[in-house]
């Protein structure tokens, strides 16, 4: 499902200002696809996390792997990692799959403290994010 197919509002319908691409409902991107440069599916995005002290978004909650939810893993994917490709609807993250295995990840029951810079750190250097 993509962001146009969640616009409860229906602001990306027969756009040409307003809400699209460049501005767009959080909520209406939660659940897009994630793949890789070479169309690997990667997962799909759980959630969006909003540094409120700065008012910007830090990272999206990136699911992979599992079935129905049992054994999927979640990771904390920079903002800045992600681009949203509008033709397909979806996000591309530049990892390839078997990397994405071994990025910093964590449980749904057990989710780290991301305003930790030494956790910011790991994830930022990991997907090559400067701040």
């Amino acid at each position: 499902m993509s962001y146009e197919d969640r616009d409860t509002y229906g602001m990306y319908k027969n756009r040409k200002e307003g809400p699209g691409p460049r501005l767009m409902g959080a909520d209406t991107l939660i659940g897009d696809d994630v793949c890789n440069q070479a169309g690997e599916d990667l997962g799909d995005i759980k959630e969006i996390m909003i540094d409120t002290t700065n008012g910007t978004v830090s990272y999206a909650v990136l699911s992979f792997g599992g079935v129905l939810g049992i054994g999927e893993k979640l990771f904390a994917v920079p903002w800045k990692a992600l681009k949203l490709d509008t033709e397909n609807k979806r996000f591309v993250l530049n990892v390839d799959k078997e990397r994405l295995k071994d990025a910093p990840g964590f449980d749904k029951n057990d989710w780290p403290d991301m305003a930790d810079e030494s956790w910011v750190n790991k994830v930022n250097s990991y997907y090559g994010i400067r701040q």
